[in-house]
């Protein structure tokens, strides 16, 4: 790795697995956590499978397996590296907005199914109210999402300009 050069590698390491944890405290999967963290703390962005693997001292298939559900949750990409069949992933600069919008449409599921629970049992049951209650905040978080969305969008042209 080329991008690190300047950089004290135990201090990265450190960072990596600090900020790895964190994410695993969140619900994170470890070993995608791990990955992610290295990506994003890598100045290009983008690693091998053998690079990560070498930074991380972990298997191929350990990388793999990170690199599929990270994809699966839109918070890397996949590149191939011209002239070549070996990938790199890669993390964007709007990583967490992918991922967001990615949960937004789990939330759009969530609120049919509520929609059909609270029918099901009943809006004056007990339960019906419950599950109205909770069809509600759903219903208000989905839309604080796609305000915050734009303004996200707005602050970081302003802030960023058109990097990713």
């Amino acid at each position: 790795m080329t991008d690190e050069v300047e950089r004290d590698q135990g201090a990265v390491s450190k960072f990596v697995e600090s900020f790895a944890a964190q994410l695993v405290e969140a619900g994170m999967q470890r070993m995608p956590a791990r990955v992610f963290a290295a990506l994003l703390s890598s100045d290009e962005g983008a690693m091998s499978s053998g690079e990560l693997g070498a930074q991380l001292q972990i298997s191929p298939a350990a990388v793999s397996g990170a690199v599929r559900y990270l994809a699966q949750t839109h918070m890397v990409s996949r590149e191939r590296e011209p002239g070549s069949r070996r990938e790199r992933y890669r993390v964007q600069g709007n990583q967490w907005y992918e991922a967001l919008t990615n949960r937004e449409a789990v939330l759009k599921r969530w609120e049919v199914a509520l929609r059909e629970g609270v029918a099901s049992l009943g809006a004056e049951t007990p339960a019906g109210l419950r599950m109205a209650e909770t069809l509600a905040f759903f219903e208000f978080v989905d839309g604080e999402i796609a305000a915050m969305m734009e303004r996200w969008r707005v602050h970081r042209e302003t802030r960023f300009g058109g990097a990713t």
